[in-house]
């Protein structure tokens, strides 16, 4: 009965605001067309499409506010009104009642709040569609006392989620039948990349452990601050960390009266983003105003704060070799490579024409170059990029939409403390300084030491499996290749080892020269 209620509900949403209205027109067809005219008659619809979409899904609650967010980052696959507006959705949600969250703490841990904390307060400093944070003082076990912060996940969350996504799912698939545009939206795939991100953040204890691994890989480069996780008192409905104090990097007037220089706040952080992408594939995807702060204790000062790290993007080595490459192309102005590129990552088509597509990138980008650095936006390119798009094919891989959306929110950020910051040519050193390391002398030889070894344990062993396999196949064609295989292997090894004397001998030979030209 719930679910009948909860679809009547989003139906009488869904007229009120006129979302029949943008799905016949969608078609692009007269008779839709006159169709969404007579049924919009004595509704006032006229306000902005996008703005009455964000204002359904605002209505409709923080599961579908969610869910819009996810949208806004698909501007491959959106009209760039919508997205600008789906970009707005705030996530601002009532509290629960602190005896709930409360009740949540001691039946996660089978204490009192009283026996875990010496303080804790009632009242929430932050709260959200998932989860609400509050302040405490933790007892560690030593009996010293931590300034912490306890985030509690939002009670019956998975009942909800999964009633909702059965109606998303549902509404997904009755769009992919009636609509051919609707199809290039991928709606199915929309809602189970959904389904996914919601689904991971419901578990607390995987938030932790990505804030532990960020932490990790963050603590050589100094310019990042990432909470540490009490793991005594870590559960899928409830994390302890430690409590981080700053200012929020949306209020720069406090930052400048602190002493912190904006401009190098700006660069390291574009610094910090391309350090999380490409040395380590793994990167904080949710850096919106909201999650970031910077210390402007002494000591600390200037240093950016990390929080929230529900969502995590990560990236294979092939997905990072790609997008070097890429990057590196576009800021050398080589077209015809990011097209070359395009093509043989199977993102459009293997029939698409080279000169037709590096044409069309040209097109796209150009004109960007030549204007002050101040009027180059990143974002905008990205947008007329994926306009241009849909004449190709393009399809944009799934594991590369929250770097899409993380890069244009590390723009924003470092536009909002530097507006004369250009992405292009901050980013171009250290893209070009990563490549060089993938490729060169020091990629080798890091590769050489690390699979050493493995092949020196390898290779004594391998004429023993070569001739256990030997015994256990009886056909003599088999035997008499594999007879051969073996002497070749002997051989190898035999020649391998004369290299490996002749080398120490010429290292010796030179090492001796150059103590004789030293004494003399």
């Amino acid at each position: 009965m719930r679910r009948y209620l909860r679809a009547a509900f989003i139906l009488l949403i869904v007229l009120r605001y006129g979302l029949d209205d943008l799905f016949l027109r969608s078609f692009r067809r007269p008779l839709l067309a006159r169709l969404a005219g007579v049924l919009s008659f004595g509704r006032d619809l006229r306000a902005p499409r996008g703005q009455r979409l964000r204002l359904a899904l605002e209505r409709l609650g923080p599961i579908f506010v969610k869910l819009g967010q996810v949208l806004s980052t698909r501007r491959d696959l959106l009209p760039p009104d919508v997205a600008d507006e789906l970009a707005r959705l705030q996530d601002q949600v009532p509290p629960f009642a602190p005896a709930v969250a409360m009740a949540t703490i001691e039946r996660a841990f089978g204490r009192p709040v009283d026996e875990i904390f010496a303080s804790f307060d009632r009242e929430p400093v932050a709260s959200a569609s998932i989860a609400q944070v509050h302040f405490a003082t933790l007892r560690l076990r030593n009996g010293d006392l931590r300034d912490v912060a306890v985030k509690v996940l939002r009670p019956g969350m998975l009942e909800v989620i999964e009633k909702d996504l059965d109606l998303m799912r549902l509404l997904a698939g009755w769009m992919e039948r009636l609509s051919a545009d609707a199809r290039r939206l991928k709606p199915r795939e929309v809602v189970w990349e959904f389904n996914k991100y919601l689904h991971d953040e419901l578990d607390l204890l995987r938030e932790a452990a990505n804030a532990a691994q960020l932490r990790r890989n963050m603590v050589s480069l100094d310019l990042v601050m990432i909470p540490e996780m009490f793991w005594d008192f870590c559960h899928p409905e409830v994390i302890v960390m430690e409590r981080m104090v700053g200012v929020p990097i949306s209020q720069t007037q406090r930052l400048v009266e602190a002493g912190v220089d904006l401009r190098r706040l700006a660069r390291d952080g574009v610094t910090i983003f391309f350090t999380q992408v490409f040395r380590d594939g793994f990167f904080h995807a949710d850096m919106h105003p909201g999650n970031i702060q910077v210390s402007v204790a002494p000591g600390t000062v200037g240093r950016y704060i990390s929080l929230d790290f529900g969502i995590i993007g990560t990236l294979t080595e092939f997905d990072k070799e790609y997008l070097a490459q890429n990057f590196t192309a576009f800021f050398r102005r080589d077209y015809k490579r990011v097209a070359e590129l395009h093509i043989e990552s199977g993102w459009v088509p293997a029939e698409t024409r080279v000169d037709e597509l590096e044409s069309a990138i040209r097109a796209v980008c150009e004109p960007y170059f030549d204007r002050p650095l101040r009027e180059i936006s990143l974002g905008m390119v990205l947008m007329r990029l994926f306009q241009t798009s849909r004449r190709f094919h393009v399809e944009i891989q799934p594991q590369l939409v929250l770097l899409q959306k993380t890069l244009l929110n590390i723009e924003g950020l470092g536009r909002q403390l530097d507006p004369e910051l250009d992405l292009w040519s901050t980013a171009r050193p250290f893209l070009e300084r990563w490549m060089m390391e993938q490729v060169g002398p020091q990629k080798l030889w890091a590769e050489l030491k690390s699979q050493a070894p493995r092949y020196a344990k390898l290779l004594p062993d391998l004429p023993r499996l070569l001739h256990d396999y030997l015994r256990q196949h009886r056909g003599a064609d088999d035997r008499r290749e594999l007879r051969e295989l073996l002497h070749e292997q002997r051989r190898t090894n035999r020649l391998l080892q004369t290299a490996l004397y002749v080398g120490l001998g010429f290292a010796l030979g030179l090492l001796a020269m150059l103590v004789v030209t030293r004494l003399a």
